[in-house]
């Protein structure tokens, strides 16, 4: 009798371990000091913050030819940081002009007063509530970031940012910021069918219909819109040349490598800042490989 009650006992562990497995498993805390910046991950279907271990350098300086871009968000990142009020932001335009790195720097501006940043992919987004919870009774402040942000009709995190910006009872706390970078500055596809829903009425005025305001309201629950655009050419150059000098390269090298730089970029098709600094890694890297 006593085997088979053995034998009972250890088969329903073996269950509860598996069930154990797949059911739901409610979000821990990482270790806070073992890094500035996390990504929230899913692992075996269970929720994870991890800290990241090498987070990107770059500074306020190494970013070049967007001062204004730069002035607004570390002016609205330091009053979060000093417990003033602030904006949730949105950063959208052309690709490679330093929208992400911008984000980055400024965590590494402020990361000594307490800032922290957490990665969140678009697909995690119906998740935000739960991150929320976790750091609200911290003393750090967070930024949760969202890179290249834009969904697609139907896509379940678009309600669950939508919530966590403006109109949900469970808001963000007021240690938190969601700062998030685009292509696209209404974030969900826009067809050209939708203009048909615009109203014109007899004063002149023009109304979008349902499917078009419904579209931008996303857009406009972030407080702070942070537009980029392409660069021109001597910008181009200009933050080629800063790379270089981060590299250290040569004032003399710098100037005799405008030409390949504008090549590089022509090859490209691109004078985007992600392309100067691409450029300045290959010429960096044959010059200090070049014989003397």
């Amino acid at each position: 009798m006593s085997a088979s009650l053995d034998q009972l006992i250890s088969r329903a562990e073996r269950l509860l371990s598996r069930l154990e497995a797949i059911l739901p498993q409610p979000l821990t805390a990482p270790d806070w000091s073992a890094s500035v910046a996390f990504r929230y991950r899913k692992r075996a279907g269970r929720p994870v913050i991890e800290p990241v271990r090498h987070v990107a350098s770059i500074r306020l300086a190494d970013i070049r030819e967007v001062d204004g871009q730069k002035e607004r968000l570390v002016r609205n990142t330091e009053q979060f940081v000093a417990g003033r009020s602030a904006n949730n932001a949105l950063l959208t335009g052309a690709r490679g002009t330093g929208k992400s790195s911008l984000i980055k720097a400024c965590l590494n501006e402020f990361s000594d007063r307490g800032l922290r940043l957490i990665e969140v992919d678009k697909a995690d987004l119906v998740d935000l509530p739960d991150i929320v919870d976790l750091v609200a009774g911290r003393p750090e402040r967070f930024i949760i970031y969202c890179d290249d942000l834009s969904f697609d009709e139907g896509e379940p995190g678009y309600k669950a940012l939508k919530s966590i910006l403006d109109g949900s009872v469970a808001a963000a706390t007021a240690n938190v910021l969601i700062y998030a970078t685009s292509n696209r500055r209404h974030l969900l596809p826009e067809y050209m069918k939708e203009n048909l829903s615009y109203q014109h009425t007899e004063d002149g005025e023009v109304h979008p219909g349902e499917v078009v305001e419904e579209k931008i309201s996303l857009s406009e629950r972030f407080g702070l819109w942070i537009s980029f655009y392409p660069f021109s050419q001597e910008e181009y150059l200009t933050i080629a040349a800063q790379w270089l000098r981060h590299f250290g390269v040569s004032e003399e090298a710098i100037a005799a490598a405008r030409q390949e730089a504008l090549v590089w970029a022509l090859e490209r098709g691109s004078r985007s800042g992600r392309v100067a600094y691409q450029f300045a890694r290959d010429y960096a890297g044959r010059q200090a490989g070049a014989p003397a």
